[in-house]
């Protein structure tokens, strides 16, 4: 017990010898020189273009420290846009999901009958593939969109942000998988589809119910 109270003595001891204690200070002196040289300048700067004013350093700093602030404020807005828009990059503007005729013709219900059997078969991927098919014909059935063998993800998604922001965004996640199923060949495991099928169908049976919901006597009474 004597040896850790001698040994901890010690290292106060020399935590608090000169060249140790003047380190800190200059560090801290540094950081308040160059605080001051800026305030300095700053009210240097606004003297020089409000001349009656003649501002002193001291009026300086908070201006200078609100200016900083609306910089800092501003440059994370710009980087989160930017990586906002690098990621919606993500989604191929070149890739469209209806590669044939018999695709557009089927119904939204035939690609969820068609979904189905490819699950029960185990084949998750193209499964995948089908279930996000069905959701786009939904749409356009309810002509929140308007599908077309030459359109891709990207055209559907500005169309839907034009009927509902809400609904674009949660398109644009499920188009990001569909995309990797079917250009970028990514196998789909079960936990992942489960979780994208109960995001499909929870999407359709909640259109559907406010669908009715308005086209109901009750809603067009009122």
């Amino acid at each position: 017990m004597m040896n850790e109270r001698q040994a901890s003595d010690e290292l106060e001891a020399i935590l608090n010898r000169n060249e140790y204690t003047a380190y800190y200070d200059d560090s801290k002196g540094l950081l308040a020189t160059w605080w001051e040289k800026a305030k300095e300048w700053f009210a240097d700067l606004l003297s020089d273009l409000f001349p009656s004013i003649a501002p002193t350093s001291a009026v300086a700093g908070p201006i200078l420290i609100g200016i900083l602030a609306v910089v800092v404020i501003t440059l994370c807005i710009m980087a989160g846009l930017f990586f906002r828009n690098r990621r919606r990059s993500g989604l191929g503007h070149e890739h469209k999901p209806l590669q044939a005729l018999d695709e557009i013709n089927w119904s939204y219900q035939k690609h969820l009958s068609e979904a189905q059997a490819l699950e029960a078969s185990g084949n998750y991927t193209l499964s995948t593939r089908h279930l996000f098919l069905a959701l786009l014909l939904y749409f356009h059935e309810k002509e929140w969109l308007v599908a077309r063998i030459w359109k891709t993800n990207w055209e559907y998604y500005d169309e839907l942000r034009k009927v509902n922001h809400q609904w674009a965004e949660r398109f644009f996640h499920l188009a990001l998988l569909f995309d990797e199923v079917t250009y970028g060949e990514h196998i789909v495991a079960i936990e992942e589809f489960t979780q994208y099928k109960s995001t499909i169908m929870r999407w359709l049976r909640e259109t559907e119910t406010e669908t009715e919901t308005e086209q109901s006597p009750e809603a067009e009474g009122r």
